[in-house]
């Protein structure tokens, strides 16, 4: 050694990427001790999701069907989670669900859901086609091949008639050229005809109570084309004889993440910077999100969710049901709707999850690098535990000390968050993730609205580690208090005060 001290890396700039957080789960972000206590009892990772959430969100969904004077249900996107808890606090109000495989058509009934608040669409097997029918479930049709496979289904085990929605593609306006986006999901409204003449044939089996579609997008404007030309495709069935009385929207509504608009467009603009080389990286190994630096010029798509929303839920739903339907002389969407006497059916998903639940990790090991750089920090969970980034969501995890945190420790870090599992590529995050404090092993990461696909939808038990248990939580008065998820009722009166 010269006696010269070595050269340490500045720290950066930090880019927070902060969690909205509304009342319900900033209370229980804020209860450390209950949340250390049930990690502790229950292990990491751990899901903990807020049934009474649920049940406000659908509140939200059903204040716009009323402000524009509106029938219709919403179903809830079972897809999007597993939890019982969350399942039958639904069941309690007015809401439906939409089931989309076997499993979760059961999962439905016996949560407390009658058929006429079920509607079961996606691919569908004949077990899961059986039981729909059987039970009077409105079955969302995809092609004229399915509205066959019921009818034989119907004919062959006496089955009651079957409602059917004609789920629909393909759609176009007029004028500028405006196309919803290719879906695999539905016929092109072009072949309605055939749709039609294939109800006609078997009416004996089928209703025919309307039309549906499901786009893939977050575009207010593709989507209003699509609720165009179902009521365009409505007035085909009038002309028939038909008297549809439904149109499903699908879902896509959508959720904000984050608390500030700032520190998004903060984020993408340095990331942008980082792919050019103009800054260090801000992800492991230099990831881009999908862009990348060719020649000194910036290519490639963002591939991210759009994490600061303005409008999302149900604000998107109002913004949709305002719009003027330009084929149909300029009025709004709703106004067509409700002069029709339609019912609007909604399927929102993530929407109605919307700060429903949160993930906690134990942080296991902080490595500091050779230089400087980001700390290494090591969480007992696998990526696909907290799969926020398998749906393109970035945002910040609250640290919650396992002690008391002194003020000295209040100073921001830079981290990669790594995952158990032995791979590489086991990242919980690929960018580079700021903290406001240092944590330390035994301390909790909580990773704020999880609910809505980043519990369960990719969760995996590779390396016979294994996934997250599930608890459900609600306030009594100053207190949280909890069961295991697959123990709540909407009646449950027990929990232990912690």
């Amino acid at each position: 050694m010269d006696g010269r001290p070595l050269y340490v890396e500045p720290p950066p700039e930090p880019l927070y990427l902060a969690p909205r957080l509304e009342p319900r789960l900033r209370s229980l972000m804020a209860a450390h001790g209950t949340l250390h206590t049930l990690a502790d009892a229950f292990g990491s990772p751990l899901h903990v999701v807020v049934p009474d959430q649920i049940a406000e969100n659908v509140e939200g969904f059903r204040s716009v069907y009323r402000t524009h004077r509106l029938p219709g249900q919403i179903f809830y996107a079972h897809k999007a989670s597993r939890s019982s808890a969350l399942l039958r606090r639904l069941a309690a109000t007015d809401a439906g669900v939409d089931v989309a495989s076997l499993g979760e058509l059961q999962h439905a009934l016996g949560a407390g859901f009658d058929a006429r608040r079920i509607t079961a669409t996606g691919p569908k097997n004949p077990e899961f086609l059986w039981l729909a029918a059987r039970t009077g479930v409105t079955v969302s049709a995809d092609s004229a091949a399915e509205l066959e496979q019921v009818a034989a289904l119907v004919r062959k085990h006496a089955l009651p008639t079957v409602p059917v929605l004609l789920r629909l593609s393909g759609f176009e306006a007029p004028g500028v050229r405006v196309l919803s986006r290719r879906s695999r999901f539905g016929t092109p409204v072009r072949e309605l005809a055939l749709l039609l003449e294939t109800v006609e044939r078997h009416g004996d089996a089928m209703e025919a109570t309307g039309v549906a579609f499901h786009l893939d997008t977050t575009s207010v404007a593709e989507k209003a084309v699509a609720l165009e030309g179902c009521l365009v495709a409505l007035e085909a069935f009038r002309s028939r004889g038909l008297r549809p009385r439904a149109v499903d929207i699908g879902g896509g509504f959508g959720v904000s993440y984050l608390a500030e608009r700032e520190q998004w467009e903060a984020y993408t603009t340095e990331l942008t910077a980082a792919v050019l080389g103009r800054r260090p990286p801000l992800a492991w190994g230099g990831h881009g999100y999908g862009l990348r630096e060719e020649s000194g010029t910036l290519r490639g798509t963002l591939g991210l969710y759009p994490a600061y929303r303005p409008v999302a839920g149900a604000a998107y739903l109002d913004e949709l049901l305002g719009r003027p339907a330009a084929a149909l002389g300029g009025r709004p969407l709703a106004s067509l709707l409700l002069e029709h006497l339609y019912d609007l059916h909604t399927e929102p998903g993530r929407a109605l999850l919307d700060q429903c639940g949160l993930t906690l990790a134990r942080v296991l090991e902080v490595r500091a690098q050779d230089g400087g750089g980001p700390l290494l920090v090591r969480l007992a969970a696998k990526a696909d535990d907290i799969a926020l980034e398998d749906h393109g969501v970035l945002v910040d995890p609250v640290v919650v000390p396992r002690g008391a945190a002194g003020a000295a420790e209040e100073r921001p870090v830079a981290v990669h968050l790594f995952g158990s599992l032995c791979l590489e590529s086991d990242l919980i995050t690929r960018r580079t993730v700021f903290l406001p404090r240092r944590p330390e092993p035994g301390d909790l990461l909580a990773f704020a609205n999880t609910a809505g696909y980043a519990m369960d939808f990719h969760a995996t038990g590779a390396q016979l580690q294994p996934t997250a248990r599930k608890v459900a939580a609600w306030q009594d008065g100053d207190h949280w208090r909890w069961c295991l998820d697959e123990q709540f009722w909407p009646t449950t009166p027990s929990g232990g005060v912690l």
